[in-house]
């Protein structure tokens, strides 16, 4: 949900200032770049050293760099993030934010930025509840920042009540919400299957397909990249994901992704069927190893369930389903038989006989035909580029 975004911490003197390692790396773990600020007083409870070795950026304090008299400069930190979050703020802070006192490095940024500022204040909850420190929270939400209100517990005095800094975890929602709320596919869920499926002769041979994934995880990406929350169930392979927005589950057999779709399609939005399942599995599958012999075996092969005929027919009128054909001929006229057959919105056709297309490369040539037997043809591409192509049909169809 994160990757890409500039994420600019400001951490005030506060015991709380532990939190903020964690909150750093979550945030690196989502995908953002962070950059640390430091007041001189936050350096007492927590040291540069870690949180620059969890960034993987110099920690910034002081307005001067070093003896050279290079200096940190306030204005480029301030127009360089997508988001400003003091985490956490003291009473002391957050009242020079409200007055624009600019007695140090962190202040010097936050008056100079021109993104989005959210403030997480930390302190005991006598300092939280004084009529000073509630005015001017309420200064800064005029302002425009955004507060994330601090949560209730046991604090460093030994009391208990509210002004514990809400928790790492809390925060990282809060971001991710703030950049999720006004993406095209805020709010919806998504289910999409990738790569092959193996089915069983005996214990060690299958019959499967090359299938990468590659296709299907780059959808399942983009799509969370655009907001929705994405289940994806992936049969046998080497990708993995870390983006944050997207629960994979992987399975082996057709009838494994089977049951993990229908379990996962009621509650799904969008639906980008990318998995090239088996069509037959064996109708006996052998206990054991089956020995070499002179003489020849028959393999009995009985149909797989088809998992986009099943989902298409239970399809509510407010899903949408996309399809995947790979043709070796006649390509056209088969993809736009399979569209209508299983209910699809619309189908995605490549072929084995374009070069640089189809299973194990990182490229794809596709082209698109929707119910209305409209086509869209696409050049060579990463497959990732196609990936965009596809979701930003989706988003298109959905909002037409």
């Amino acid at each position: 949900m994160l990757r890409g975004k500039k994420i600019l911490l400001g951490i005030t003197g506060s015991i709380a200032a532990y939190k903020s390692a964690f909150l750093v790396r979550l945030l690196v773990k989502a995908g953002a770049e962070v950059k640390v600020i430091m007041t001189s007083s936050a350096r007492d409870f927590i040291t540069p050293l870690t949180l620059a070795t969890l960034s993987r950026n110099p920690v910034l304090s002081d307005f001067v760099k070093d003896t050279s008299g290079q200096w940190n400069n306030h204005v480029d930190l301030g127009l360089w993030a997508d988001v400003m979050i003091v985490a956490p703020a003291s009473a002391n802070t957050i009242g020079k934010m409200a007055h624009g006192i600019c007695d140090n490095l962190l202040l010097a940024v936050y008056l100079s930025a021109r993104c989005p500022v959210m403030v997480a204040p930390a302190m005991d909850l006598d300092m939280l509840q004084h009529n000073t420190t509630k005015n001017n929270l309420e200064k800064l939400k005029g302002y425009g920042n955004i507060i994330i209100e601090p949560s209730h517990g046991e604090l460093a005095s030994g009391l208990t009540g509210t002004g514990r800094l809400a928790e790492p975890e809390e925060i990282l929602a809060f971001i991710q919400n703030h950049f999720t709320q006004h993406l095209p596919l805020a709010g919806k869920t998504a289910l999409v299957t990738a790569g092959p499926t193996y089915e069983a002769i005996d214990p060690v041979r299958f019959i499967g397909n090359h299938s990468s994934g590659k296709m299907g995880f780059a959808i399942a990406e983009t799509l969370a990249d655009q907001g929705a929350q994405v289940h994806l169930i992936a049969g046998p392979t080497a990708l993995h994901t870390t983006h944050t927005g997207i629960s994979v589950k992987y399975v082996s057999s057709a009838e494994e992704m089977y049951n993990s779709c229908m379990d996962v399609f009621p509650k799904s939005d969008i639906v980008v069927l990318a998995a090239a399942v088996a069509d037959y599995k064996p109708a006996v599958k052998a206990a054991q190893k089956i020995k070499k012999k002179d003489d020849p075996i028959a393999l009995e092969l009985i149909k797989t369930h088809d998992i986009a005929a099943s989902l298409g027919k239970i399809k509510r009128q407010d899903q949408f389903i996309v399809g995947f054909a790979l043709e070796t001929e006649n390509e056209k006229s088969n993809a736009q038989q399979k569209l209508r057959s299983k209910n699809f919105d619309f189908i995605v056709l490549n072929s084995l006989n374009d070069e640089g297309a189809g299973f194990g490369f990182d490229t794809n040539k596709i082209s698109i035909i929707d119910k209305e037997k409209r086509e869209q043809d696409f050049e060579l591409k990463s497959k990732k580029e196609l990936a965009l192509e596809i979701v930003n049909k989706i988003v298109n169809s959905l909002h037409a």
